[in-house]
C-alpha cells in the first residue's frame, strides 16, 4: 500500500508496519531516491546532520513531489513551526523527559494547541487553502513522535504516552546505551528500558517507533510491539553500497590478474 502524507497519521495510530529511513545529507536528492523505492516515510535529521532551514525546505519539497511522508527530527521546540510550515508530515522530538515537555511539543504541532497560524506557506498551499480547512487538516494529520532516550524519562513513561497529541514513542537505544555507560553487546538496562517504553506506548494505544540495523534485533523489536521501523540512513546505504561494490570489483580484478 502506498503511504501518502494525508493518511500517514492514520496508519501510524493503527500501528501498521511502516519502514522508513533517516536522511543525513542536506540535499533534495536523497529524498527523491528514497521516495521512489517504496519506503513508507523518511526522517530528515536536523539534530545530527547539517540540515538548515533552507535544505530542510528543499528536502520537504522533494518529499511532496514524491508523495512520501517526511518527518523532521528537530533540534528542539523552536524549530517545530518552521518545518511544519514547510510541509513536514510531522516531527520526531528528541529528549522528551516528562509529560510537561510532551504537552509543550504536542501543542506546538497543532493550531488547537498554540501553533502559529499561516496559510502563506507550503503547508497552506500558499493561501490556496481556506483558513479553517487548513487548520482542521493540519491538526488531524500532523504526526508527533516523542523520543525516549534519557534515563529520567523512564520514570514518566505512562504520563508521556498518555499525552493527547503524542502519536508514538521512539526508543532511543543509542543515547540510553551511552547514558548507562554499559559497553556490553546487549546492555540489560537498555533492553529493560526498551521493553518498558514499548509497553507504555501500547498501553496508551500509541505506536512504538524504533531504529533498526536489521537482522535478529528487528525480530525482537517487533515482538515488543514496534510497528514503525527506521532502517539505516542515506549515508548508511551509500557506505554499505560503496563497500560492497568496491569489494566485488577488487575481487574480480584480482581474479582476472591472477589468471592472465
Amino acid at each position: 500500500m502506498t503511504t501518502s502524507a494525508s493518511t500517514f497519521r492514520q496508519r501510524v495510530l493503527a500501528r501498521e508496519t511502516l519502514v522508513g529511513t533517516f536522511l543525513k545529507t542536506p540535499t533534495s536528492h536523497g529524498t527523491e531516491i528514497i521516495g521512489a523505492l517504496g519506503f513508507d516515510f523518511v526522517i530528515i535529521d536536523q539534530e545530527h546532520s547539517p540540515f538548515d532551514r533552507a535544505s530542510i525546505d528543499m528536502a520537504l519539497l522533494a518529499a511532496r513531489a514524491h508523495n512520501i511522508p517526511a518527518l523532521v527530527r528537530v533540534l528542539g521546540p523552536e524549530a517545530i513551526l518552521s518545518v511544519l510550515d514547510s510541509g513536514a508530515t510531522g516531527v520526531l522530538v528528541p529528549h522528551v523527559v516528562d509529560a510537561e515537555y510532551a504537552r509543550k511539543v504536542a501543542g506546538l504541532c497543532r493550531y488547537s494547541g498554540g501553533r502559529g497560524f499561516a496559510t502563506s506557506t507550503r503547508a497552506g498551499d500558499y493561501t490556496a487553502v481556506p483558513m479553517w480547512k487548513h487548520i482542521e487538516k493540519s491538526d488531524n494529520e500532523i504526526v508527533v513522535v516523542a523520543q525516549i532516550e534519557d534515563p529520567p524519562a523512564l520514570d514518566h513513561l505512562d504520563a508521556i504516552a498518555a499525552v493527547d497529541g503524542i502519536d508514538s514513542l521512539f526508543i532511543g537505544r543509542g543515547d540510553l546505551t551511552a547514558a548507562f555507560a554499559d559497553r556490553s553487546k546487549d546492555p540489560p538496562k537498555v533492553r529493560d528500558a526498551s521493553e518498558r517504553t514499548a509497553a507504555a506506548a501500547l498501553k496508551a494505544k500509541k505506536a512504538v517507533s524504533v531504529y533498526t540495523g536489521g537482522g535478529p534485533e528487528t525480530t525482537w523489536l517487533q515482538s515488543l510491539g514496534a510497528s514503525m521501523f527506521v532502517l539505516s540512513s542515506d549515508q548508511g546505504f551509500l557506505r554499505q553500497g560503496a563497500v560492497r561494490e568496491m569489494g566485488e570489483l577488487r575481487k574480480m580484478l584480482a581474479s582476472t590478474k591472477s589468471g592472465s
